[in-house]
């Protein structure tokens, strides 16, 4: 494999010095760009782009073609690993995800099989490694799965849910049996990150994007530990070098301190905690990653400015800062907007990163 020539993002994750804090974009590879407006068409749909190795890669690089971004996340879904246990994922037109066969009882969780990554998800592991080759070394790459929580919630809901009845209804009356789906869903996982690291990716990042809709207990029991088993059972070291892993709950801003507890690199943060205050609270155990409010990305390039030197001010001196937003980038912000975010990074950041 080719020596990086940009490692900033690694390093920051590890909490060692760089020369400027570190971005990139959650959702960077998407329905913002024109180009992967047009590559989707050329696919044909969602899933059908996801398991063209050749323009899933095309797709990731498209965003580090227009900014200096300072890594690419593999182009993919969170809902892979249900695809392949067989549930029958759709994405209809302008609709969200569906699932034909929705987890309702014990012998559907029984039945699952775990997919083996280099077969059932094989399409994943061949974007990887397309991925790593074009690339050439100019960024690393990130590689990714949904939490089990979140995965959870997507195959006893049968798609997207506002209020998750099903799924609770399932944690509240017969908690046996969605900790048994949780534990297959782990086991999954980690083999399917482990196959992903194997294959090139020099990070990952676990997306629990619905543990913020758990009552406060409810997520020490049923996504924090799975995602600590996750991380327990990850590769951590590939290629000469440590493979960071970086752990987001939305919402999880009553949790920082649990989170970091998991032995994970680096907490992602959404846009409701101040950045500041969760650097006191978990600072010197972990790397933070984020967190404008994707929102941001509408206002005048002065207004984006001033946030991004906001946050900046709010982390302060030092290492262990990955600039994002909190959460995935809107497909209607003006395309020379994350330009303007990244380059202000770049710019303002290099004084909280001066030695002496």
């Amino acid at each position: 494999m080719t020596d990086l020539k940009n490692d900033r993002y690694l390093k920051a994750l590890l909490r060692e010095p760089v020369d400027m804090t570190p971005v990139w974009m959650m959702r960077q590879a998407g329905r913002y760009l024109p180009e992967y407006k047009a590559t989707r068409a050329e696919a044909g749909d969602f899933m059908a782009l996801c398991r063209n190795a050749d323009l899933a890669c095309e797709v990731t690089l498209q965003p580090l073609r227009r900014y200096e971004l300072d890594a690419a996340i593999l182009f993919s879904d969170i809902l892979t690993i249900p695809d392949a246990m067989g549930l029958g994922l759709s994405f209809g037109a302008g609709e969200g995800p569906k699932f034909a066969k929705p987890i309702e009882r014990k012998a559907d969780i029984d039945n699952l099989p775990i997919p083996d990554p280099e077969n059932e998800l094989q399409y994943v592991m061949n974007a990887v490694r397309t991925i790593r080759r074009e690339l050439q070394g100019e960024v690393p790459l990130i590689g990714f799965s949904g939490s089990p929580w979140t995965l959870a919630t997507y195959m006893v809901e049968g798609g997207s849910s506002k209020a998750f009845t099903k799924i609770k209804k399932m944690l509240y009356t017969e908690p046996q049996l969605l900790h048994s789906l949780l534990d297959k869903l782990a086991d999954s996982v980690i083999l399917y990150l482990n196959a992903q690291i194997k294959a090139g990716a020099q990070s990952v990042m676990i997306f629990d994007t619905w543990g913020g809709v758990l009552a406060h207990k409810d997520y020490q029991y049923f996504s924090l530990p799975y995602m600590h088993k996750i991380v327990d059972n990850l590769i951590r070291e590939n290629e000469g070098r440590k493979v960071p892993v970086t752990l987001f709950t939305k919402g999880g801003g009553l949790w920082l301190e649990s989170i970091a507890d998991t032995g994970c690199d680096a907490i992602g943060l959404d846009w409701t905690v101040d950045i500041a205050d969760a650097k006191a609270r978990v600072g010197h155990k972990v790397a933070l990653q984020g967190n404008m409010d994707p929102s941001v990305l509408y206002a005048n390039p002065e207004r984006i400015e001033k946030e991004v030197q906001s946050i900046l001010a709010g982390f302060g001196q030092g290492t262990g800062h990955v600039f994002n937003l909190g959460h995935g980038i809107h497909q209607d912000v003006p395309e020379e907007s994350p330009k303007v975010f990244v380059d202000a990074i770049h710019e303002y950041s290099k004084q909280y990163h001066q030695e002496g």
